[in-house]
């Protein structure tokens, strides 16, 4: 079986979070934080501030981990840490993603009462994680293994 590390960035702004939306028509349709696969000897903070860049065209400083999510599919096994991040700067463009064949089609910010419809990951971005914002997130939270929908 294939293991990736990865990491990912709820990044917060007034409110609003940060989400990317993954469209490939007749193979999946999901919105998600920006992240991914950490390159090399990168640290997991940097490749979640990176991928944020990357996928979104938005800079941002990473700040406790938040969440541990952990994904099989047919490809293998996927382990991403999700880390809380603070808005530095950039606007949203999703045109200069260097990663091939990714599909990313649309970025936004979203309010916890106006999240796009169908699947959002992680899952607890419609539930738990706004009570858990709210508690500080003292330590990171470890998600239930999940088998991809796709």
């Amino acid at each position: 079986m294939k293991h990736r590390i990865s990491a990912g960035a709820l990044t917060l702004r007034e409110g609003n979070i940060l989400l990317v939306r993954h469209c490939r028509p007749g193979i999946h349709d999901f919105w998600a934080g920006p992240g991914g696969g950490a390159e090399g000897a990168e640290e997991l903070r940097e490749a979640a501030e990176r991928e944020t860049f990357e996928e979104a065209g938005i800079r941002v400083r990473t700040g406790p981990m938040a969440y541990i999510d952990e994904l099989v599919d047919d490809w293998g096994r996927i382990v991403k840490f999700w880390f809380l991040a603070d808005y530095l700067s950039g606007s949203i463009d999703v045109s200069a993603n260097p990663a091939e064949g990714e599909a990313i089609s649309e970025a936004g910010w979203f309010s916890r009462k106006a999240l796009p419809e169908g699947h959002i990951f992680p899952e607890v971005l419609r539930g738990r994680f706004w009570s858990d914002l709210e508690g500080g997130f003292a330590h990171p939270i470890k998600l239930p293994l999940r088998r991809s929908i796709f």
